[in-house]
């Protein structure tokens, strides 16, 4: 079984991924990229796609409401990619499965599994301007009562697609309660093309569930942050080489550090973020999920509120491997 790192926004960024392809994932994701962000030429939205020296295997995640804005974005990754710009990447994938409301107010998103036609165009306006794979990830549907994934597996089929990825909840259900393992299964038997699971897969368990889907892959989300070596142990509950949550934050911060030197290597005159802020502010969220359950969690996590530097960041994390060395 192949496991993959889900599209996660503020999260999988170069640092993140790599520290996931060395935790076991076999392919990652990129953050949601916006298409309209990419048509109008935003360097923020560039940089989403920027890859790190032995990432391996990438996907970019696509998310937009107009054929045009599809269309054109995918072009650019095209053009990129052939230029030597962007590391070429293994899928384009449209997101139809983000439920926030920034997103989906924008007829984007989850937003889509209320028109499998839309689906189907925004698909075929990728495919016909770019020679990368498309894919879609879904959702079951807007709500209970209301499932359209199957629609939207056939849509994207007819509009070539590659693959499907599915969050097996409906849109109204957010990130919890019951995962629909029937429906995916459903899914699968229908589907002409691979299909990935997705949905509250923590451990090797939930793992197994999911796989006797017949899936043929597993895309894991919001346990990879605490754990970013959950893939290693979901393929083997055994393994020895899973990082310790703070060493995991220990080699996350190494990792940033490297892509700002990378990041200012390659752009000398680019506008490359200081360290203070980059560990700052990349780290303040992690950290919040490398300290659950460590000796002095809360008041580690109260002190991280007021975080602004770098050198800030470097105390509470040494603070944190004092208390779980003393608790040993």
């Amino acid at each position: 079984m192949r496991f993959l790192l889900a599209p996660l926004a503020g999260f999988t960024d170069a640092p993140f991924r790599l520290l996931c392809r060395e935790g076991g994932a076999d392919l990652c994701y990129t953050e949601m990229v916006s298409a309209a962000g990419l048509a109008h030429g935003s360097v923020p939205t560039w940089r989403l796609m920027e890859t790190m020296p032995g990432e391996g295997p990438l996907a970019i995640q696509l998310f937009g409401a107009k054929e045009s804005d599809l269309a054109a974005a995918a072009a650019l990754v095209d053009s990129a990619v052939a230029s030597g710009r962007l590391a070429r990447p293994v899928e384009l994938n449209l997101n139809a499965g983000c439920p926030m409301t920034k997103v989906t107010r924008e007829g984007a998103g989850a937003k889509l599994m209320e028109s499998p036609a839309k689906i189907y165009a925004l698909l075929k306006a990728m495919k016909e301007n770019t020679s990368l794979p498309v894919t879609l990830k879904a959702r079951l549907g807007p709500r209970p009562g209301q499932t359209t994934v199957f629609e939207a597996v056939d849509a994207a089929e007819r509009a070539g697609a590659s693959a499907v990825a599915i969050h097996a909840r409906y849109t109204s259900q957010m990130h919890g309660g019951e995962v629909h393992l029937d429906l995916l299964a459903e899914a699968v038997r229908r589907s002409n093309v691979p299909v990935t699971g997705n949905g509250s897969i923590k451990d090797s368990e939930s793992a197994s569930r999911m796989a006797s889907t017949g899936v043929d892959a597993i895309m894991v989300g919001r346990a990879a942050l605490a754990e970013p070596s959950i893939f290693a142990r979901l393929r083997d509950p055994s393994s020895p080489g899973a990082l310790r949550s703070l060493a995991a934050a220990r080699r996350h911060i190494e990792l940033l550090l490297e892509y700002r030197e990378f990041l200012a290597r390659r752009d000398p005159q680019g506008r490359v973020p200081s360290v203070d802020a980059l560990v700052s502010v990349k780290m303040h969220t992690h950290l919040f999920r490398y300290f659950a359950g460590l000796p002095g969690a809360a008041e580690m996590r109260r002190r991280l509120n007021s975080v602004r530097t770098f050198r800030e960041t470097e105390e509470i994390l040494h603070a944190a491997e004092e208390a779980s060395t003393a608790a040993v």
